[in-house]
């Protein structure tokens, strides 16, 4: 399990250029003008995590392979884009299909660079392009209400769950506000994903900055951390260019050139674990002298439900999860000096899975 992450924004703020960066390829056309990205470029990548190279290196294992995650270049979305205006209700689908959200927003001045709408204001573009997510939301769900009529009238149970969930949706987007503040009780939260909403999709703030701020950030991007405060959305800084150039260099020139820049980390590290926290994601491991390899689950999952990321089988047959704490692998070194200080735990079906975790199943075919 990974998760699909949609990269939108305003035309020009370097969304493109950010794909490419994420991907380490070019696919993404980017170009100064607007809808340079005609059909929404998809790329897949792996998600950076030094806790797979410590136990690779422990365990020896032959091959590695680390969780995946899938980012969606969509074109860029003007005011009207709800009404078909720019390339419209094409990319509002593509939307659709992700999981969460990456609304890059400019946060720097380049007179070479135009705006689509004259101007830098990144708190105005974010408000124009939920305004656009919000609109077409409101149209959806008056179709989706019409649809469901006939049913509601004879009763049919899901209908009328259906049916009360978009208008507590609709009421909550006409007083202004995105369908993500209706406070959604546990039974109705498979149904209300199902709705697919555009503004029930969580938001990741992507603050655009020039080189020299990309470590700090600036008075834009302070006032896009304001605004997403506001609304309990998190937000990353990042310059895109130093992200595309830092992308074609090997891993040792990679980490220098972060030196000098004064980063810690690369931003694609930085909004992978934003956007793990977004979706409420944690990774647990498998390791042996073949393979090491992390795998992605939400939180909240049981040893079973874990093993069936796997394979099916391995939830449905489910016996028994032996499981060591990762900083326990660590300081114990491997999986036998692990057994040996008594750090292995055997578990059962309810066990809570934890962030780290290197686990095996055992399970009834």
């Amino acid at each position: 399990m990974g998760f699909k992450m949609g990269i939108v924004g305003m035309p020009n703020v370097g969304k493109s250029t950010l794909f490419n960066a994420l991907t380490k390829t070019a696919a993404a056309q980017a170009a100064n003008f607007p809808f340079c990205t005609i059909e929404p470029n998809v790329g897949e990548v792996a998600v950076p995590d030094k806790r797979l190279d410590k136990l690779v290196e422990i365990a020896s294992s032959k091959s590695v392979i680390p969780a995946r995650m899938t980012f969606v270049d969509i074109a860029g979305l003007v005011k009207g884009a709800s009404k078909g205006e720019g390339l419209g209700n094409q990319f509002l689908a593509n939307i659709r299909e992700c999981d969460a959200i990456a609304h890059v927003l400019r946060c720097f001045e380049d007179d070479d660079v135009t705006h689509v709408d004259g101007r830098v204001d990144p708190v105005a573009d974010a408000d124009t392009i939920e305004t656009e997510l919000m609109l077409a939301d409101m149209e959806s769900i008056e179709k989706r209400l019409q649809g469901l009529a006939r049913k509601t009238r004879g009763g049919d149970k899901d209908a009328v769950q259906q049916e009360r969930l978009l208008k507590a949706a609709h009421e909550m987007l006409e007083s202004g506000k995105p369908a993500r503040m209706v406070e959604v009780d546990d039974d109705d939260k498979r149904a209300w994903g199902l709705l697919q909403l555009l503004t029930t999709k969580p938001i990741l703030y992507v603050c655009n900055v020039e080189e020299d701020n990309a470590g700090t950030g600036n008075a834009l991007s302070a006032k896009v951390a304001e605004m997403a405060a506001e609304q309990g959305a998190g937000t990353v800084v990042i310059s895109a260019a130093i992200e595309e150039e830092i992308s074609q260099l090997e891993a040792e020139e990679a980490e220098m050139f972060l030196g000098e820049m004064g980063l810690e980390e690369a931003g694609l590290d930085r909004l992978i674990r934003e956007g793990y926290s977004l979706l409420k994601l944690q990774t647990y491991f498998t390791v042996g002298p073949k393979e090491a390899r992390a795998w992605t689950i939400k939180e909240g999952y049981l040893a079973p439900q874990a093993a069936g990321v796997i394979h099916g089988d391995f939830e449905r047959g489910f016996i028994r999860a032996e499981t060591i704490a990762y900083d326990d692998y660590v300081e114990f070194n491997g999986e036998s000096g692990s057994k040996e200080a008594g750090k292995m735990r055997v578990e059962g079906k309810t066990y809570l899975v934890k962030d780290g975790d290197v686990m095996h199943f055992l399970f009834n075919a």
